[in-house]
């Protein structure tokens, strides 16, 4: 009988070097993958990153706008706060005008005969006036004088007095007011122009 050897040591190399050459072929792969997928990544975030700071950009120029829109309208509103306190005060004036012409042609014509005033000072909307009467009577009659005036109205007789000279010093205060429209249209009230 013949023996046969085989010698299995050169196809033991050749699995070994085809399996070594897939292994590294494999771990080469890997890694091409690996770094692919880390620059893919880091790619991604760098793509994310930037239009985030994009937007925070963006909200920024548009948070600046809005900024300038608030101080601008801030200033409108004090320069419209000025205008309505100047219109007020026009207004005040203009109405002052008026009442004060209403006011002095009531004081003349409801002066009854025989009452001088000798003093009058205005506080806001009441007058304060100082006279002289010849007797009680005629005071009454100017208080229901003054009552009855369009622009005039409440009048107080706050002191009478009887002087030296046979004459009645007397104090009164009286409110004034813009008088009503269908009151003036039916008297005859001189205006000054």
């Amino acid at each position: 009988m013949t023996t046969i050897e085989i010698n299995l040591l050169p196809w033991r190399e050749e699995v070994r070097a085809r399996r070594s050459k897939r292994f590294a072929t494999a771990i080469v792969l890997s890694a091409l993958v690996g770094l692919g997928g880390g620059y893919a990544m880091t790619w991604h975030y760098d793509q994310r990153l930037s239009a985030q700071q994009e937007r925070n950009h963006f909200v920024e120029v548009e948070a600046q706008k809005l900024d300038a829109a608030i101080r601008e309208i801030s200033e409108l509103e004090q320069v419209r706060q000025t205008m309505e306190a100047q219109v007020r005060v026009f207004t005040e004036l203009q109405t002052g005008r008026a009442q004060t012409v209403h006011v002095v042609n009531d004081l003349v014509t409801s002066l009854v005969d025989g009452v001088y005033y000798t003093q009058l000072n205005r506080q806001g909307d009441v007058l304060r006036m100082a006279g002289v009467a010849e007797n009680n009577r005629q005071v009454s009659d100017q208080l229901r004088s003054l009552d009855a005036a369009i622009s005039l109205s409440r009048p107080v007789l706050s002191e009478v007095e009887a002087a030296d000279d046979e004459m009645r010093h007397f104090n009164l205060s009286v409110n004034q007011h813009m008088p009503d429209t269908d009151r003036v249209e039916g008297a005859t009230v001189t205006e000054a122009p």
